[in-house]
């Protein structure tokens, strides 16, 4: 399972880019989704590359999403009780299913895009790809380094200070 996360804002955005955006409901910056590795993806990926960043998820990382950032329809936190209307005991079962190819959309009553906080110590640049040192374009494993940095503490969800 791949990633992705918008790092750009609308200004500028080229009309194919736009519309793969749309498509994958990276409609702001710092919004993640999660999407299956196939060809259509990657397709859409490359026509956006300069807008987006991606990579391969792992299960640690996918865990600790869950728990602090995944939602509910109606802004709840996914909880035990939430956990176990969806069908699993765990969040490292629901991780398991999610990791085996399912994709977040499809599970009942829950927002398939996850809303994360900038940074800790910023972007590289978003103009300049990964590989040139930059932050747009594909990462591999150090999406998770990214997501990691995107998850600190502060304010939560509902505008309450978690500190």
């Amino acid at each position: 399972m791949l990633a992705v996360i918008r790092i750009r804002g609308r200004t500028g955005l080229k009309p194919a880019a736009k519309k793969t955006t749309e498509l994958l409901n990276l409609n702001r910056i710092n919004h993640l989704v999660i999407v299956r590795e196939t060809p259509d993806f990657m397709g859409m990926l490359n026509t956006a590359k300069d807008y987006l960043t991606w990579g391969e998820l792992d299960k640690e990382t996918l865990e600790l999403l869950l728990e602090k950032r995944a939602l509910m329809v109606g802004r709840k936190k996914l909880d035990s009780e939430n956990i176990k209307e969806l069908g699993f005991s765990s969040i490292s079962e629901m991780a398991d299913s999610i990791m085996s190819g399912k994709m977040l959309k499809d599970f009942k009553n829950l927002v398939p895009v996850i809303r994360l906080n900038p940074p800790r110590g910023g972007y590289e640049s978003i103009l300049k790809p990964y590989k040139e040192k930059g932050s747009s374009g594909y990462r591999g494993k150090d999406i998770n380094n990214l997501i990691r940095r995107m998850l600190v503490p502060g304010v939560d969800l509902n505008g309450k200070n978690e500190n």
